[in-house]
C-alpha cells in the first residue's frame, strides 16, 4: 500500500492525468484545476465552414464587379467615374466616364422593375440637379451651365428642345431635386413622395412601403436624435445599476410605474384625438390611427402585467439591492466588463458590413448581355443562389459565435475572480486571462453552442417567410395558424437554448469539460440547488428587465411628442416602432452583461456548495458578504416553508401547538 501511495503521489506531482481520466468522479467539479481542449472536432468543422466562406469572398471579388457596386453603372454597360471598355453590340458602351461620377435615374419618381432590371434608362452624369426642372428648356440650361447632360448620350444638348423624340430620350418632367448619396454617388430624389417610391422599388416592395419610407425620410433627424437618446439612457441605466442603493431602486420603480402609465395614457389620448379629427380621411392619418390603436392595446396589457408583478414582488426589493451589490462587487474585480458589450457590438458591426459587401458583390457577379435598344444587362452566373444560402448560414452562425464568445469571456472572468482564495488580492487582468483560455482551449465548445442556436434560427426564418407568403396570397387560416404556431415553438426553444448555452459555457470555464458534459452537469446542479436562489435570481433578472422597459418608455415618450407635430405629412407610427425596437436592443446590449454576471455567479455558488462544506478543511470560496446574503435567503425560504406547513396543518384540523 505504501508503494501504491508513493506512485500515486509521484504521478500527481509530475502532472500526469492518466489516473484522473480513469476515475472521472474525482474530476467532477474541480474549479480551474484541469484545462484541456474541448470539442476539437467542432472547431475543425467551423474552420472548414469558414474556408468555404473565404472561397465565396474570393469568388465575389474576382467574379463580382465591385466597381459597378460602388460607383454605379448606366444602362449601356459603362461604370461611372471610370474609363470603360466597349461591349460588343452596344454602341453607347466603352465611353470615358472619368468626369461623370454620379448615377442618374431618368424616371426616379416612377421607377419600374421588369425582369430584374429598370424599365427606364440610367445615365452617368457630372452632377445631380439640386433644383426641380419643369421643362426641357430648363434641362437644356442645366446641361449648358453645369456640363451635366440628363438625356441619352446620343442626343446633343442643343437638340433637347428640337428633337421630336426628346420625350423618350430625356428624363420625365418635372425632374425632382436630387442629391448625391454619400459613398455610392447615386442621385437620390429629395421630395418625400419621390424618395419613398424610389426606395421602395429598390427593396422590391412597391406596394406597401412608399408612405412609410416617406415618413422615415421626413423624420430622419428626429429618429437619429431618439436613437442617441436611447443610447444615453442605456448608459445612464448601466451606471445606475453599477451604484445601486435601496433609495435608487424605489425611485427607479416609481419612474417605471409613472412612465408606463403616462405612455399608455398618451397613446389612448392620441387615439381619441385622431378619431375626432376630420383629417383622418387621409391615408397617412388612417394608418397612424390603426397603429396607435394597436400600440395602445399592447401597452395597456404590458402595463397591467408589469404593475401586477411589481406589486407581488415589492417585498423582495431589499434582497434585490443586496443581490445587485454582490453582482457589482464581482464586476468591480474586473471593471472592464462594463465595456465588453461595446467591443462585441463593434466586432459585430464590422462583420455585418463585410458580410453585406460580399453579398452585394455576389449580386453583381454576371456576364454582360446586349438587349433591345443597345442596352446592357448582366445575367447572374450559375450557382450563385446556392452561395447566397451558404452565406446566410455563415451570417447566423458567425454572429452567434461572436455573442457566445462574449458570454464565455464574461463567465470566465467571473469564475476566475470567484474561485480565488485571497479576496484581498484579486487576480490580475481576469478578462485577458479568460480570453486566452477561450482561444486556447474552448473555441470548439463555443462553436458547438452557437451551431445549436443556428439550427433553431434557420427554421424560424423559413417559417416566418412561409407565414408571410401565405398571408399575402390569402391562403386558409388553418395553414397560417399552423406555421405561426411552429414559429412560436421554435422561438421558445431558442430562448431555452440561449439560457442552456450560458450555463454550459460557465461550467466549461469552471471544469474544462466539453459542451454536452457541461450542459448536463449544470442542469443537474441547478436542479439540485434551485431552492437556494431561484426566486431571488428571477427577481434580479426582472429588475434588470425593468431597466430596459424604462429606457424604452422614455424614448417612446420623446418620439410621441416629436412625431405628433407632423401628422399629415408622414406615417410616424412605424418609425416610432423602429425607434422603440432600437431602444430595447441598445438597452439589452448594455444591461445583459449584468444578467450574464448574475447567472454565472449563482452557478459558481452552486459549485461551491457542491465541492465545499465551510469547514476549515474545505472552506467556501465565496466571501462573507455573499455568504451572509445566501444565509438570509435560506432563512426567508425556511420561514416561508414553515408558514405554509403550519397553514396546511391548520386546514386539516390538526390541534394547534401552544406558543
Amino acid at each position: 500500500m505504501a508503494a501504491v501511495r508513493a506512485s500515486v503521489s509521484l504521478i500527481c506531482r509530475l502532472g500526469i492525468t492518466v489516473s484522473t481520466e480513469r476515475t472521472p468522479r474525482q474530476r467532477r467539479w474541480r474549479p480551474q484545476i484541469y484545462r484541456k481542449c474541448t470539442d476539437k472536432a467542432w472547431l475543425f468543422l467551423f474552420f472548414l465552414f469558414w474556408a468555404g466562406l473565404v472561397f465565396i469572398m474570393g469568388y465575389s471579388v474576382t467574379a463580382g464587379a465591385t466597381g459597378r457596386l460602388l460607383f454605379g453603372y448606366d444602362s449601356f454597360g459603362n461604370v461611372c467615374g471610370k474609363k470603360n471598355s466597349p461591349v460588343e453590340g452596344a454602341p453607347l458602351s466603352g465611353q470615358d466616364m472619368t468626369l461623370k461620377k454620379h448615377v442618374f435615374f431618368m424616371n426616379s419618381c416612377n421607377l419600374e422593375v421588369k425582369d430584374v432590371r429598370f424599365s427606364s434608362p440610367i445615365l452617368c452624369v457630372s452632377s445631380c440637379p439640386e433644383e426641380q426642372l419643369n421643362t426641357l428648356e430648363e434641362v437644356q440650361l442645366f446641361a449648358n451651365t453645369s456640363g451635366s447632360f440628363l438625356c441619352v448620350y446620343s442626343l446633343n444638348s442643343f437638340n433637347y428642345t428640337q428633337n421630336p423624340n426628346a420625350d423618350s430620350l430625356c428624363p420625365r418632367l418635372p425632374v425632382p431635386p436630387s442629391k448625391s448619396f454619400p459613398l455610392f454617388n447615386r442621385c437620390i430624389p429629395q421630395t418625400p413622395e419621390c424618395y419613398s417610391l424610389f426606395a421602395s422599388v429598390l427593396i422590391n416592395d412597391v406596394d406597401a412601403l412608399h408612405r412609410i419610407l416617406s415618413g422615415i425620410m421626413s423624420g430622419r433627424d428626429t429618429i437619429l436624435g431618439l436613437c442617441i437618446l436611447a443610447f444615453a439612457l442605456s448608459l445612464a441605466m448601466m451606471i445606475t445599476f453599477r451604484f445601486i442603493t435601496t433609495l435608487l431602486v424605489h425611485i427607479f420603480i416609481a419612474l417605471i410605474v409613472l412612465g408606463l402609465l403616462f405612455v399608455c395614457g398618451v397613446l389612448w389620448w392620441l387615439y381619441y384625438d385622431y378619431t375626432n379629427d376630420l383629417s383622418t380621411e387621409l391615408d397617412t392619418e388612417r394608418e397612424n390611427m390603426k397603429c396607435l390603436l394597436g400600440f395602445a392595446v399592447v401597452s395597456t396589457v404590458i402595463t397591467a402585467v408589469l404593475l401586477v408583478l411589481i406589486f407581488v414582488l415589492r417585498k423582495r426589493i431589499k434582497l434585490t439591492v443586496e443581490l445587485l451589490r454582490v453582482t457589482n462587487k464581482a464586476i468591480s474585480n474586473s471593471p472592464f466588463l462594463l465595456f465588453q458589450p461595446l467591443w462585441t457590438f463593434a466586432i459585430l458591426i464590422f462583420f455585418w458590413v463585410t458580410w453585406m459587401a460580399v453579398l452585394l458583390s455576389l449580386g453583381t457577379a454576371g456576364a454582360a448581355q446586349v438587349i433591345e435598344g443597345g442596352q446592357v444587362e448582366y445575367k447572374p452566373l450559375s450557382g450563385i443562389r446556392y452561395m447566397w444560402w451558404y452565406h446566410l448560414i455563415g451570417l447566423i452562425w458567425t454572429s452567434e459565435f461572436i455573442l457566445a464568445c462574449q458570454q464565455m469571456t464574461i463567465a470566465g472572468a467571473v469564475v476566475t475572480c470567484y474561485f480565488n482564495r485571497n479576496k484581498n488580492d484579486p487576480p490580475d487582468r481576469p478578462i485577458l486571462s479568460s480570453l486566452s483560455i477561450l482561444f486556447c482551449y474552448h473555441q470548439g465548445t463555443v462553436v458547438k453552442g452557437s451551431f445549436l442556436i443556428t439550427v433553431v434560427r434557420i427554421p424560424r426564418a423559413v417559417l416566418m417567410y412561409i407565414y408571410n407568403t401565405l398571408k399575402e396570397k390569402q391562403h386558409g387560416a388553418w395553414s397560417s395558424c399552423v406555421s405561426r404556431c411552429c414559429y412560436c415553438c421554435f422561438r421558445c426553444l431558442d430562448k431555452c437554448l440561449c439560457h442552456f448555452n450560458q450555463n454550459a459555457y460557465t461550467t466549461t470555464a469552471i471544469n474544462a469539460t466539453d459542451f454536452c458534459t457541461s450542459a448536463k452537469d449544470a442542469l443537474k446542479l441547478l436542479s439540485k440547488n434551485s431552492s437556494h436562489f431561484t426566486s431571488v435570481n428571477c427577481f434580479g433578472d426582472f429588475v434588470i428587465f425593468l431597466g430596459k422597459v424604462l429606457v424604452v418608455c422614455f424614448t417612446v415618450f420623446g418620439g410621441l411628442m416629436a412625431f405628433n407635430y407632423n401628422r399629415v405629412l408622414q406615417v410616424w407610427a412605424i418609425p416610432l416602432l423602429l425607434v422603440a425596437f432600437f431602444a430595447y436592443l441598445v438597452a439589452h446590449s448594455f444591461l445583459s452583461m449584468f444578467e450574464t454576471v448574475l447567472d454565472a455567479l449563482f452557478l459558481c455558488f452552486a459549485v461551491d456548495l457542491e465541492t465545499n462544506d465551510g469547514s476549515s478543511e474545505k472552506p467556501y470560496f465565496m466571501d462573507q458578504e455573499f455568504l451572509s446574503f445566501i444565509k438570509r435567503i435560506n432563512n426567508l425560504n425556511n420561514a416561508r416553508a414553515q408558514r405554509d406547513k403550519n397553514s396546511l396543518t391548520n386546514e386539516e384540523g390538526t390541534e394547534l401547538r401552544p406558543l
